[in-house]
């Protein structure tokens, strides 16, 4: 598997250590990639509504669903899962920063 590591998965590493939700990080990369709100909603097969409740941080996805947005947006399935992961946990009280490696 190929990872793609473009402007925006930089620029999301550099400010990594302010607040940057699973949500935010889809938004950005979308924008950055000049993809669409509706093609990614279309690639993912989910609707537009369900997309933006993501990126809102309305809903968060399963880990199978972040590891398909990583790989229909061509990143590190480890990087999105992580990032979902310490979404979760901090919005349980339990703020750590998860890197995941893959076996």
């Amino acid at each position: 598997m190929t990872t793609k590591k473009s402007k925006a998965i930089r620029a999301i590493e550099k400010i990594r250590g302010s607040v940057m939700t699973f949500g935010k990080m889809i938004y950005a990369i979308r924008k950055c990639d000049e993809i669409s709100q509706t093609a990614l909603a279309k690639k993912m097969k989910m609707s537009k509504a369900h997309l933006c409740d993501i990126e809102k941080s309305r809903r968060y996805p399963s880990i199978e669903k972040a590891i398909e947005f990583a790989n229909v947006m061509g990143y590190s399935p480890e990087y999105f899962v992580a990032k979902l992961l310490e979404e979760q946990t901090s919005a349980a009280g339990f703020k750590v920063k998860i890197i995941l490696k893959a076996a």
